[in-house]
């Protein structure tokens, strides 16, 4: 037991009090007592305001209390898995990877039953283990708040970044064709591109005279339609020479801070499919 005067309560403490704790409290209660018998028990209280509001903000947190990194598991390559790595990026949200070289990782994840329908993309995130590319995407931009402020302005986040998927799914599929198909293939999105997606968005971006795609605000929409710009530069650098507000929308979108970092070498981006790539996905997958 200790005469105690908390510091905050001024020069002058007119009624010092005796600290009593308890060691068999399960929350380190403790026990104010006047030190004299008609003490004031108005600043008793203070004191006990005091030295609560003190614990609590030297408590530190329980081990395991953070969230965890959100875990990607898929190939050192992009596939499915890439539009999940720019969103959490853009988000500026770490994640850790896991990346299969042999079937046997793959299997454990199925025996496990941690692939829902036997297949990848898999992020574990707060304690779900999700499957499924536009799920685990929509589920992403929701929770990071990319997905629009409404039902209205979600739906059209929904189309957008629906058809950018399917035109970036086609280049990922063409790294699987025999040499000559899959040029071939490939000159058929580049068309594809210039034809059909790239002056649809040239035309939205035009109607709606603001800096992003839906609501004047950034979304998710804006992340997947710049990775799409950037793979089809890929296969043909001047492939947006049509479409000038498409290139400032490249420009503007590619100088926000989360997606700039995520563009410099070393990132967690990953570079075009090659053959080693192809190789480990076939072995993997066995098709």
């Amino acid at each position: 037991m200790a005469a105690f005067c908390p510091p905050r309560l001024g020069h002058h403490c007119s009624s010092p009090v005796m600290l009593h704790t308890d060691s068999k409290s399960a929350r380190g209660f403790f026990y104010l007592v006047p030190s004299h018998s008609a003490g004031n028990l108005q600043e008793s209280r203070r004191v006990r305001s005091y030295l609560v509001g003190k614990k609590l903000r030297k408590r530190k947190p329980k081990p395991g209390v953070m969230a965890a990194k959100p875990k990607l598991y898929y190939f050192r390559g992009r596939g499915r898995m890439e539009s999940i790595r720019w969103l959490l990026a853009a988000a500026g949200v770490e994640f850790e990877e896991e990346f299969f070289e042999t079937r046997e990782q793959y299997e454990k994840l199925k025996k496990d039953g941690l692939l829902l329908f036997g297949q990848v993309p898999l992020v574990e995130i707060d304690g779900m283990a999700l499957t499924q590319t536009r799920a685990i995407l929509s589920y992403l931009a929701a929770k990071y708040n990319l997905h629009g402020k409404d039902l209205k302005e979600r739906v059209r986040i929904d189309m957008y970044t629906d058809g950018t998927l399917d035109l970036m799914m086609m280049v990922a599929s063409a790294a699987f064709k025999p040499p000559g198909e899959k040029e071939e293939n490939l000159a058929f999105v580049v068309e594809k591109a210039k034809t059909r997606y790239f002056p649809v968005f040239e035309k939205i971006l035009k109607d709606q005279g603001e800096d992003f795609l839906v609501g004047n605000k950034f979304s998710w929409a804006d992340i997947q339609l710049l990775e799409a710009i950037l793979m089809m530069e890929e296969l043909d650098a001047s492939v947006l020479s049509d479409f000038p507000l498409l290139q400032a929308f490249k420009t503007r979108i590619s100088n926000i801070p989360t997606i700039k970092k995520f563009l410099q070498p070393g990132s967690q981006r990953k570079p075009p499919p090659d053959s080693h790539y192809v190789k480990v996905v076939r072995n993997v997958l066995q098709f």
